[in-house]
């Protein structure tokens, strides 16, 4: 039986994800990593495994997650379509850097999600916000306590119209206040999302 610090929707990619099993054997740590890889399908590779405490679990005990976007703004290629997302035309990075900083702090993202009527509590907590751009590879950062189905990649939809002119920097906050998910617009595909990293104690 495997706990992951959380699931990723098909397309997205983990930089770091995180599990715990229980498992009794006199196997070292090296050990059961070579023996893990030489049984894992290519797509997926561990890093790293270390033994925790009896009460440890990968899901409840984390305390933040980070999430990178990744947008092409310059030509076309096709070697890394399935990795970062081509959108191959120009986006104001400017507008866009002011209004991702709106989603900073404790807010509720019932606008950001997908309706779910077993969802009581849409509240989040964003804790750290970024955008850079290299080699006209547009990178988004999201740090956070925790973060909802499509979360991240409806944010980065309604950057990318902020981006194209089509919103306002304030039109977050409207959004965000109205708790209605037609109000933020589209989806960004899966491809350019990574889970970049899982923070515990």
């Amino acid at each position: 039986s495997i706990s992951s610090s959380g699931r990723t929707d098909a397309l997205v990619h983990a930089v770091n994800q995180y599990a715990h099993f229980d498992f009794e054997t006199g196997m070292s740590c090296d050990q059961i990593k070579r023996a893990l890889n030489s049984l894992l399908a290519d797509d997926i590779y561990i890093k790293d495994v270390k033994i925790v405490s009896c009460d440890f679990h990968a899901r409840f005990d984390v305390k933040s997650k980070e999430y990178v976007y990744k947008i092409n703004i310059g030509e076309y290629d096709p070697l890394s379509r399935n990795y970062i997302y081509q959108y191959n035309c120009n986006l104001n990075i400017e507008e866009m850097k002011k209004a991702i900083k709106l989603f900073e702090g404790l807010h509720n993202f019932k606008s950001f999600t997908k309706c779910n009527l077993n969802i009581l509590d849409y509240d989040r907590e964003i804790y750290e916000t970024k955008i850079e751009c290299v080699d006209n590879i547009i990178i988004l950062t999201f740090k956070g306590d925790g973060f909802l189905r499509y979360m991240v990649r409806n944010m980065v939809g309604c950057l990318i119209e902020i981006g194209e002119g089509k919103r306002k920097v304030q039109d977050i906050i409207t959004i965000l206040k109205s708790e209605d998910r037609t109000k933020a617009g589209k989806t960004a595909p899966a491809c350019g999302l990574y889970l970049k990293d899982v923070y515990y104690e």
